[in-house]
Parts: structure tokens; C-alpha cells; sequence
């Protein structure tokens, strides 16, 4: 459990101090450029994220989003409504042993979803992008199994594919008109995520 914990904070350590370094680079660009970063209708980004937490056994996974502004909510407090791709990849292996007898086994996952996000139009505060989400994913699942006893097969080993509720709430901070810091927690693959985004539209 240590061990596990340890290693949940040295990636996620990692990981901000990437973001931090980053940012300062972007955020210089940004004032010399002049322009004031926002998400609105029609804006598109892709970027890698970073998640711990509701892995089972693995200490984090690896992704990304992709993300496309649709259109403007003017009955829903001009909010803004976006469409979500996220896919996510982790795993573990597993060993045990007892009265002569050993055994490994090593599962995947990579878990795809999509999710309609409602983004909140926060007044005089164009670089802060909150979102609430809801959504629909598919968890692939694969499986290998072996002993010393010579048995050995690839199947679930407990573990299915399947589909599964998303539910998260998340951020952007732009640094950069073309670059934005990212956060999101709920439901569906990994409990937390951070990462970058880069607009490409």
C-alpha cells in the first residue's frame, strides 16, 4: 500500500512539475502576444492526461482528450456545450504462490468514453474553464494467466469488458491561447486526471 501511494505521488508530482514548466514558458508567450485565451464555440483540443485513483492495481494510467465546442446554451446561463473523447490505458500484473504451487497474471485495460460537457460561462474570467460531463464508455479488457504447472491461458480472469457510466467534473487554465492546463475528476477510468491540452482548431 506504501509502495503503491509512493508511487501515485511521485507521478503526479512529475507530472505538475512538467505542467508548471511549461506554463511559464506559454504564459510569457501569452503576454507578449497580447491575446486573451478562452474556450468558446468552435474550439477544438487534444492533449496527454495522467490518472490515479480507481485502477485496482495499477498505479496510474495513460491518455488523452479530444474535445469540440459545439454551440452556445443561451437558456442555460450561456453556457457552452462540448463533445469529449477520452481513452485512457493501465495495467498490473498479479503473483502468488503456496504448498509447491506458483502463478502470474497480467490484466489490461484501456477504457474509451464519450461525454456531452456543459461549460460554465464565468464572467471576466476568460482563462478558467470549469465543465460538468456525463457520458457512456467501453472498457476492453485482456487477461494472461500462467502457473508452474504448466497451465496457462488469456481470457477475463475476473475481469470483463464492458460498457460503463462517466460522470466528472473538470477545468482548463489557459496559459496560452493554443495551450491550456487540465483537470478532471468523477467517474470512468482513472478518479483523477491532469494533463495539457493544445487547441488545434
Amino acid at each position: 500500500m506504501r509502495r503503491s501511494l509512493s508511487s501515485n505521488v511521485s507521478t503526479m508530482l512529475v507530472a505538475m512539475v512538467c505542467v508548471a514548466v511549461t506554463a511559464q514558458s506559454a504564459t510569457a508567450q501569452a503576454k507578449a502576444a497580447g491575446s486573451a485565451p478562452s474556450f468558446g464555440v468552435g474550439y477544438t483540443d487534444i492533449g496527454p492526461t495522467v490518472g490515479v485513483g480507481g485502477l485496482n492495481g495499477a498505479s496510474a494510467s495513460f491518455g488523452g482528450r479530444f474535445e469540440h465546442a459545439i454551440k452556445t446554451l443561451p437558456d442555460m446561463g450561456n453556457g457552452i456545450l462540448g463533445v469529449q473523447v477520452a481513452a485512457e490505458y493501465y495495467s498490473w500484473s498479479a503473483s502468488g504462490s503456496g504448498a509447491g504451487f506458483t502463478y502470474s497474471s497480467s490484466i489490461k485495460y484501456i477504457p474509451i468514453g464519450v461525454t456531452a460537457n456543459y461549460h460554465f460561462h464565468v464572467q471576466d474570467q476568460p482563462k478558467f474553464d470549469p465543465f460538468v460531463g456525463l457520458g457512456l464508455g467501453y472498457n476492453v479488457v485482456s487477461c494472461s494467466y500462467s502457473s508452474n504447472f504448466g497451465s496457462s491461458f488469456s481470457g477475463n480472469c475476473g475481469y470483463n469488458s464492458g460498457i460503463y457510466f462517466i460522470g466528472r467534473a473538470g477545468a482548463r487554465y489557459f496559459f496560452s491561447p493554443g495551450m491550456a492546463g487540465y483537470a478532471d475528476i468523477g467517474a470512468g477510468g482513472a478518479t483523477l486526471n491532469i494533463g495539457l491540452m493544445f487547441k488545434i482548431m
